[in-house]
């Protein structure tokens, strides 16, 4: 009881939240408060947008928060090395060195440059086995664009249900993914098939850039969803929520 007193309200809900690992949180309140309490562990997740809507920092912000919590996890990255992961965190004030070090972490990039496409190659197929043979609670997925870009309809939508399947095994993916990467018909389809969708847009307001995420569902949330949250992204701080009514001022 002493400890509790010596706390402030939101350093005791965050440690309840860590401590809960039915929903996944992002380790930020205003974040997770808009996403009606967190992701419900065992989820499929659909995180989208355009270029540079900050789609990789919500995922980092999420996987922060996921470590935090004691969840094992494993990211696959077409968009960064090993270190370029962990110093880009770090310059977020995310430090997740130690948990890469004593291996709660597993990061493999998936080098992209230089490759020659081959239409015959099931690289969707490919991911899908070596997420089912790793032993991550959480798996994060940055980014599916170029995977799902030369793909088929039909790869695509097995590739989503396939997901549904390891999921509903209890384990929890997010996907991170271009919008322009799907056929407006399959991407109806895949917020569909998905649990929760987040919606990632980025617009001017006077000399700002202000980056929006619009809550369009998450399935089983604790607490009603929000619908759409505003925020920045600021070098050593990381993401900064923004009250809505500020950035239209």
């Amino acid at each position: 009881m002493a400890k509790e007193k010596d706390m402030d309200d939101e350093e005791i809900k965050l440690t309840a939240a860590y401590g809960n690992k039915e929903v996944l949180t992002s380790g930020n309140s205003e974040m997770d408060k808009k996403m009606g309490g967190g992701i419900p562990a065992g989820s499929l997740t659909l995180i989208e947008g355009a270029n540079d809507t900050g789609k990789s920092v919500l995922t980092q912000q999420l996987m922060w928060g996921a470590l935090q919590q004691g969840f094992n996890l494993a990211t696959y990255t077409t968009e960064n090395t090993i270190k370029s992961l962990l110093r880009q965190m770090d310059s977020l004030s995310l430090d997740i060195s130690d948990y890469f070090a004593f291996g709660t972490l597993k990061i493999y990039p998936i080098h992209l440059e230089g490759m020659e496409w081959a239409e015959d190659v099931p690289f969707l197929e490919y991911i899908i086995a070596d997420v089912k043979a790793k032993p991550a609670e959480v798996v994060l997925i940055d980014s599916l664009t170029v995977f799902v870009s030369e793909a088929s309809d039909s790869a695509i939508l097995n590739f989503f249900a396939s997901c549904v399947n390891i999921c509903d095994g209890g384990r929890t993916i997010l996907i991170t993914a271009h919008t322009f990467a799907f056929g407006e018909e399959v991407l109806t389809r895949v917020r569909s098939i998905c649990d929760a969708h987040l919606s990632l847009k980025k617009e001017e307001v006077g000399d700002r850039l202000i980056r929006t995420m619009e809550v369009a569902k998450v399935r089983g949330a604790q607490r009603t969803t929000g619908n759409v949250v505003a925020f920045e992204v600021e070098p050593a701080f990381g993401l900064r929520i923004i009250p809505i009514s500020k950035t239209r001022a």
